[in-house]
């Protein structure tokens, strides 16, 4: 029967059709979007004890509903200026806002629905976690103060709310148009007719609009200090039958008018249990793409929880009619659909290659994307730090996602490895030097304002590696030999009698106040510190252990890293759960337990890889912690691949490290039919040898092709 229910699902998702009588989805039950929400305050786990008044970046996702990399992320917000808005020991609700990422930013048109006849600019319910719940494209919660129960489901561009009010009088909407997790400079709402309200929110440089619809006649629109940052506008809903209240509210970054074109493709009369359905069999479908036998009930929470936070962003930007607002802020016109920019610094790591292969479609129009705003300001955009648009387009291309201009991207891609004043900082500098130099602060702290000139160079140095991939695909044999050779650029910040990255000045000397715990957010390292930044090249690990002076120093100096206990006294908030000098909470040195590979002991790799994935995720009195920011969706992406044996161990590569899996078999469906089968074979988890049908891999690594045409990988243990 249930083999029969699942066929049914995929039937009807396949024909774009779900039946509204659709049963419970059967990995979908499997997702707890509360997993990221509670702080992780052990001091032994952070590596130091809390501050008083601090809450450690754990997590910081939104357990709200949303659909794979939509415009709407619709959840609820306990604090303003939070990491995602929601922080699970709080015990107020503001609203329900309609974006979200999970990084400070967004939170925007923020939603409450409130009774009674005063307004005291506190509107704000007491809520608890018993009557609380979510799953996928779904959340619900009792709004304690107003004796109010709200449902919450969403589509790519819509929300659409459905309030059960204890008490049908006096029934209030508030649109807290004012307040967002950035700052707001301006806002409006009108109301179209007697059921309609529209208007926008400006915020964090970008303009929000939206259009409205509530399923009941409005008694009244409230307008105070309508545009001020002091303001708010209150629906007044008209008494009358006793039936839930709903409102329906598309959202767009172009226009009101393109806000009620998509609420009116994407929900139109369609009722709520409907519109729920139908996003659950969404996710069932991208979900289902990977099965697992085997494993423990939370190793399988935590595996389809983290699959499912993997998918959440990039965001979609573009309206139904292909419409959206380009980084020049003139409204445009594709056939693709338009994203926001990747966490590029966080995500290119794992979870973009981890995109590319579970949605393909999506990984491409991010990449058109991109191209769109390199081709309006002369450079391809990066996040945060780094190049890593190079590493992510040119890991795309290779495992075989082609449908763009590739000549154009990749023209663009050389002017921000070439030209200053764009997408590389100080690139004239690294180009001249071999290095991005750094000054000598006589009495450095953590927030020192500096180039972060080791993290530049040693990034750089990977970006240079990844275009010259793509200059060798595209056959310009110029470029890619000059960038090889920039490649090895890592090897001007390596200091061998210290054997650490360490800062240098213009003069080619070392910075002389060097300690190599010591964590920085942009002093010689970016969050990071010496240890955790000295085995970063990915793309050149033989080249790394002879800098170091063989197998034996190398593996002497990897142990230290795993075992030198951290010096609780220093302290920076997002450079937290260490094991040893190793930081699992933040993304910097997330290759490293890798490391013990290129030197023939996968063992001891595995016990890092183990530890992390036993003690780092789903923990806590809950059980809800992870031990740093899900920095959208890398530091789930890395349990994902880990979780099922494989890891892209330099991501501009068609090819995978293979681990031991925690799950016995790992069937996962790509788009083309193929299915790539993971069986691990023993009860141990010590790697004993990798076979790739029946023939034996080549030093623990898998090539891409295993996913194009189907394979069966086993991984043999004792």
């Amino acid at each position: 029967m249930f083999r029969k229910r699942f066929l049914l699902v995929l039937l009807l998702l396949s024909s774009g059709k779900v039946s509204e009588a659709q049963e419970t989805t059967s990995f979908g039950k499997y997702v707890n979007p509360f997993i990221g929400t509670t702080p992780v305050t052990d001091s032994a786990i952070l590596g130091y004890r809390l501050p008083d008044g601090w809450r450690p970046w754990s997590g910081l996702v939104f357990p709200g509903s949303s659909l794979p990399n939509a415009m709407v992320q619709l959840s609820p917000i306990t604090e303003y200026g939070s990491g995602a808005g929601y922080e699970y020991e709080d015990t107020l609700i503001y609203g329900f806002t309609h974006t979200n990422k999970g990084h400070w930013n967004l939170c925007n048109i923020p939603v409450l629905p409130f009774s009674g006849t005063g307004d005291d600019r506190t509107h704000v319910s007491r809520f608890s976690h018993g009557r609380e719940s979510a799953s996928p494209a779904y959340y619900q919660v009792y709004l304690e103060d107003y004796k109010i129960n709200v449902q919450l489901t969403s589509t790519l561009r819509c929300g659409y709310h459905r309030y059960e009010y204890g008490n049908n009088v006096n029934r209030k909407i508030l649109f807290d148009l004012a307040r967002a997790n950035n700052r707001v400079t301006g806002w409006m709402i009108d109301q179209v007719d007697p059921s309609t309200v529209k208007g926008y929110q400006v915020a964090g440089g970008d303009k929000i609009y939206f259009y409205a619809v509530l399923n009941k006649k409005i008694a009244g629109l409230q307008k105070i200090m309508e545009g001020a940052a002091e303001g708010r506008a209150i629906v007044d809903v008209a008494d009358g039958d006793k039936t839930p209240v709903e409102l329906r509210i598309g959202l767009s970054f172009v226009s009101t008018e393109n806000a009620r074109e998509n609420l009116e493709q994407e929900i139109g009369q369609q009722s709520f249990d409907a519109i729920r359905k139908t996003g659950a069999a969404v996710w069932e479908k991208k979900l289902s793409a990977i099965q697992v036998k085997g494993g423990t009930e939370k190793q399988r929470q935590l595996f389809y929880s983290s699959l499912y936070r993997s998918l959440l962003w990039p965001a979609l930007r573009s309206d139904v009619n292909g419409e959206y607002t380009d980084v020049k802020k003139q409204v445009v016109k594709a056939a693709f659909n338009y994203y926001t920019i990747p966490s590029l610094w966080d995500t290119y790591r794992n979870k973009d290659v981890l995109l590319s292969i579970v949605s393909p479609d999506v990984a491409l129009d991010v990449i058109r994307s991109l191209k769109d705003i390199g081709d309006k300001t002369g450079f391809i955009p990066t996040f945060f730090h780094g190049d890593h648009a190079a590493s992510t387009i040119t890991g795309a291309y290779l495992r075989g996602i082609r449908n763009f201009d590739v000549k154009d991207v990749y023209r663009l891609l050389l002017r921000n490895a070439t030209v200053e004043g764009g997408t590389r900082p100080y690139i004239k500098e690294y180009m001249e030097r071999g290095y991005v130099s750094e000054e000598d602060i006589a009495a450095p702290h953590v927030e020192t304002k500096a180039k972060a000139g080791v993290s530049k160079t040693l990034e750089y140095a990977y970006d240079d590696y990844s275009l010259a991939l793509l200059a060798k695909a595209l056959g310009d044999s110029a470029h890619y030999k000059e960038l090889l050779r920039r490649s090895g650029n890592y090897r001007n910040v390596f200091d061998p009698t210290t054997r650490f990255m360490r800062g240098k000045l213009e003069n080619g000397q070392w910075v002389k106040n060097f300690n190599p715990e010591y964590p920085y957010y942009e002093y010689m390292y970016r969050e990071a510190n010496a240890w955790q930044l000295s085995f970063y090249v990915p793309h050149d690990m033989q080249g790394l252990i002879g800098l170091y002076g063989g197998e034996k120093p190398f593996e002497e100096k990897l142990d230290s890293f795993f075992t030198l206990p951290w010096n609780p006294t220093y302290i920076a908030r997002n450079v937290e759960t260490m094991i040893g000098q190793y930081c699992h909470g933040n993304q910097p040195d997330h290759e490293a337990p890798y490391a013990y590979y290129f030197i023939g002991k996968p063992e001891k790799s595995q016990k890092i890889i183990d530890r992390i994935l036993n003690e780092l995720y789903g923990i806590g009195k809950e059980g809800l912690g992870l031990s740093g920011m899900d920095d959208a969706g890398e530091m789930s992406a890395w349990y994902v691949w880990n979780a099922l044996g494989l890891y892209a161990f330099s991501a501009s590569d068609p090819e995978y490290i293979v681990t031991v899996p925690l799950f016995d078999e790992v069937k996962w469906r790509q788009e083309n039919g193929k299915s790539l089968i993971i069986k691990k074979s023993g009860t141990g988890r010590r790697l004993r040898k990798v076979t790739v049908d029946k023939g034996t891999a080549h030093d623990y690594f898998v090539g891409h092709d295993c996913f194009v045409n189907g394979a069966e990988i086993r991984i043999h243990t004792n």
